[in-house]
């Protein structure tokens, strides 16, 4: 059974950093293409970055690129994303998200796999 575990979401002030974890467990980690996405307070989900199986290919939506870095570890099953330079507009609750294989990191689809979510708050 797949589980993903977010982890590190908090309430930081404008230009704050993060680092959110997410800890995988029932499937080969290693196979398979991971993401981050997030959802705003009434808003949509929205895809933010994705990684290759391997780790050697990074994506990240125009919001968040150059504040933003996605990292795995694939030894460790855990999948990261170290934010920096927090806006308000950050405020949402981000989830892992295990793509069906290693292909489509880009994109974020209802029917990926995700997890319960960690809540990252931007506010003074």
């Amino acid at each position: 059974q797949v589980q993903l575990v977010e982890s590190g979401g908090a309430l930081v002030q404008p230009g704050g950093s993060l680092r959110l974890s997410c800890t995988a467990s029932g499937f080969t980690f290693s196979n398979y293409a991971m993401t981050w996405v997030r959802q705003a307070p009434g808003k949509g989900l929205e895809w933010v970055s994705g990684i290759n199986s391997v780790g050697s290919v990074a994506n990240y939506a125009d919001s968040v690129r150059g504040r933003v870095t996605i990292t795995r570890d694939n030894a460790k099953s855990t999948l990261y994303l170290q934010m920096t330079s927090l806006k308000p507009d950050d405020t949402a609750v981000c989830y892992c998200s295990k793509k069906p294989g290693n292909r489509d990191w880009s994109t974020a689809r209802p029917t990926d796999e995700r997890g319960q979510g960690t809540q990252v708050t931007v506010s003074a």
